[in-house]
């Protein structure tokens, strides 16, 4: 069979063209350090490739948003324990003004430090995050979520909003904790508080609302004592329809109603009253709970008998049972950003385990064999490199090299 001049050209051309070609692609393989460079190299393989990338994305996005969260949680963690610290030594205080011995001017001393502590607390409730964003605003964080008033007053400029935070994919976490929530509100089970108004003449003070009957009908329901008489006393319970117990009245000697129990000593004036109320309707604002008794430990009642003391006492027993409810609330939200920090770490050992299975089959898929992938370099130089010495050695074949 003969062939023609150009067609041995042609065919070694076309040859060296798919050897150089298939070289080619073997040094794009080693460049890229990848076996897929095209989805036309391996269609299901670089579909699921895709698919994998995609998952170790969205998973560093989530690892991401876990490093905001636990930060901001850390942050209301180290804040709410100071919190704690201050509340403990507002309880404290209030322990030591109930002293008897003290005069209006120890009294006065305590209510100074009461006020430093109140502005700590009120420093420690509008903490930022170091960005301008206020931890305890809601969804208002641009701004202090506690506003002193002019009348000396705290108010809440925040909301309720929680920012909730994208931490794992089918976990939404809220980053921080509203101040409502902390500093206005009180547990479901803290209780009763009792209180006297300011407008009580009398020597009555009363002693701390024990629970005895808990299935009474009228449990749960608010209270109010009022004394008629300095003898008589009568209890009006806010029930559907009111009702009001009437009974003689002697210092001392326990006084009970809807499941409660209470001891009064002293001689009430005639009009006095006693609110026996449920924590979250007796005032949860824990800023107005430290105003008042400041404002009671800087009354001057040297002058004015047992009557005087009386108030204090009363106004010290409020706002001890208000700190108590408080600080038992601040304790709550503390265990409830402990959990999440715990949660977090626990989404973190699990993702990082996750991407770590996504890296591996993502490299079984695309990642090279360089061992095999340079001996086919080799291979393919080699005949390349064979082919063109062949195709120089057969040209040069003529008959005329034979005559």
């Amino acid at each position: 069979m003969r062939i023609s001049t150009q067609t041995f050209y042609e065919q070694s051309q076309a040859a060296m063209g798919s050897q150089q070609s298939s070289l080619l692609r073997v040094q794009q393989q080693l460049g890229a350090m990848s076996k897929i460079l095209t989805p036309s190299d391996d269609p299901l393989g670089a579909t699921r490739a895709l698919a994998v990338s995609q998952s170790i994305a969205l998973g560093a996005q989530y690892a991401a948003t876990r490093s905001q969260a636990t930060q901001t949680l850390s942050m209301e963690e180290n804040t709410l324990q100071s919190v704690t610290t201050v509340l403990q030594n507002i309880k404290g205080s209030l322990v030591q003004a109930g002293n008897g011995t003290l005069t209006d001017a120890d009294r006065a001393s305590i209510a100074t430090a009461l006020q430093s502590n109140l502005d700590q607390l009120q420093g420690l409730a509008n903490t930022d995050d170091g960005n301008g964003q206020f931890l305890f605003a809601g969804f208002k964080s641009g701004s202090a979520p506690f506003v002193r008033q002019a009348d000396g007053s705290i108010q809440y400029a925040g909301d309720q909003g929680k920012r909730l935070m994208q931490v794992d994919v089918s976990r939404q976490m809220a980053g921080t904790d509203d101040g409502r929530s902390i500093f206005q509100t009180v547990q479901g089970g803290a209780g009763y508080i009792t209180a006297s108004p300011a407008g009580n003449a009398g020597s009555g003070v009363f002693s701390a609302t024990s629970t005895v009957d808990v299935a009474d009908p009228n449990y749960g329901k608010d209270f109010v004592i009022s004394f008629p008489t300095p003898t008589t006393y009568q209890v009006d319970m806010n029930t559907t329809p009111p009702v009001t117990l009437a009974a003689a009245y002697t210092s001392g000697s326990p006084i009970s109603f809807g499941g409660l129990k209470i001891t009064i000593t002293g001689t009430p004036a005639a009009g006095d009253t006693f609110s026996v109320a449920t924590a979250k309707n007796a005032g949860t604002d824990v800023f107005a709970a430290i105003g008042d008794v400041i404002k009671a430990l800087n009354t001057k009642i040297d002058a004015a008998g047992p009557e005087g003391k009386a108030k204090v006492l009363n106004a010290l027993s409020t706002a001890n049972r208000k700190i108590t409810n408080a600080h038992d609330n601040v304790l709550t939200v503390r265990s409830s950003v402990g959990s999440r920090l715990n949660e977090l770490d626990a989404l973190k050992v699990t993702g990082d385990s996750r991407t770590l299975t996504d890296k591996s089959y993502l490299s079984d898929l695309q990642d090279l064999d360089y061992a095999t992938a340079i001996a086919e370099f080799y291979q393919r130089q080699t005949a390349l490199q064979a082919s063109q010495q062949t195709f120089v050695r057969i040209q040069q074949i003529s008959l005329f090299n034979y005559l």
